[in-house]
């Protein structure tokens, strides 16, 4: 008798950072439009949504915490999904300044890079008259930037994270961060049962190919063990969003969509909202009939603290 798979887990990326304004007409940046994109998403079937601070005047990445305390409030006040607050933030942005969100509000998740890179989106630079100088300055800088994380950055955040009782997600570039973390775990700094979401498609992190999901799930199996961690997906682009989310249901791990990796619903359609991008998985799950987790299962699935334990 076969066993009936793990309820998945959708994560829904509302507005990222290296999204533009210029890029995508529909790209939430206030404060009451990122917590509209929350609470549209969840109503489609996300029971996490991952959060990043946008300047409301002109879009551009912000660490300030008057503004986040904003969004995240907001967020709460529509629905009690889940908010997994960014602590990679934005190029540029110091390592105190990502984290700060953690003390500050203590939210149930946050996620967590695993490893420094080359993280590009220089390819964009000519595609667009871009509206805003500090969108071309991003990009051009992203060409000669690494996105910094030391070991010592990463025994930072691990601290402050476990310190304010916030589940960790690892962002997971390639086979390098399975192996931080396999370090922070063996340190005792990252609690089991340990989340995992395996970003590919990047520039200058692992392709989106089955290969490589099938290569980081088999190798975070070996390293931590069966019923020693969850695992979830990103496909950077489309159709990499939708290939990379139908291999991992398909797989039994969880699914993260929304326009911070992908602004397409089809080829060269743009989805005009976070929720649409959000059925578009759920379209897939009924396929492989496997049934979408609630927030009560997530929160059970993960171990979360509860949203009656945040400090917003």
């Amino acid at each position: 008798m076969s066993r009936r798979p793990q309820k998945l887990i959708i994560t829904c990326a509302l507005t990222g950072s290296e999204t533009y304004p210029t890029q995508y007409p529909y790209l939430p940046i206030t404060p009451d439009q990122i917590a509209d994109a929350a609470h549209g998403a969840y109503e489609a079937g996300a029971s996490i949504v991952h959060v990043h601070a946008r300047n409301p005047e002109n879009g551009e990445p912000t660490a300030d915490l008057d503004v986040w305390r904003e969004i995240v409030t907001k967020i709460k006040e529509r629905c009690d999904v889940i908010i997994c607050i960014t602590t990679g933030g934005a190029p540029g942005m110091s390592v105190k300044e990502r984290i700060a969100v953690v003390p500050e509000f203590q939210p149930e998740m946050c996620s967590f890079n695993m490893e420094s890179m080359n993280f590009s989106v220089y390819p964009l630079l000519n595609r667009y008259d871009w509206k805003h100088a500090w969108e071309k300055e991003a990009i051009e800088s992203s060409h000669n930037v690494i996105a910094e994380n030391t070991f010592r950055d990463l025994e930072y955040f691990a601290k402050t994270i476990k310190e304010h009782d916030v589940k960790p997600e690892c962002e997971i570039y390639g086979s390098n961060g399975l192996y931080n973390t396999r370090y922070l775990y063996r340190q005792g700094l990252i609690d089991s049962p340990i989340h995992m979401q395996f970003v590919l498609g990047v520039l200058g992190g692992t392709g989106a190919y089955p290969q490589e999901l099938v290569h980081l799930q088999t190798e975070a199996l070996r390293m931590f063990g069966p019923g020693n961690s969850t695992w979830s997906v990103i496909g950077v682009g489309y159709p990499r969003q939708f290939q990379m989310a139908a291999l991992s249901i398909s797989m039994g791990g969880h699914v993260r969509v929304g326009v911070e990796d992908n602004i397409f619903v089809r080829y060269m359609k743009y989805a005009k909202s976070n929720a649409e991008l959000v059925k578009e998985v759920v379209k897939i799950t009924e396929i492989f009939n496997r049934e979408v987790a609630t927030l009560d299962d997530t929160r059970e699935i993960l171990g979360l603290k509860g949203i009656d334990k945040v400090n917003f």
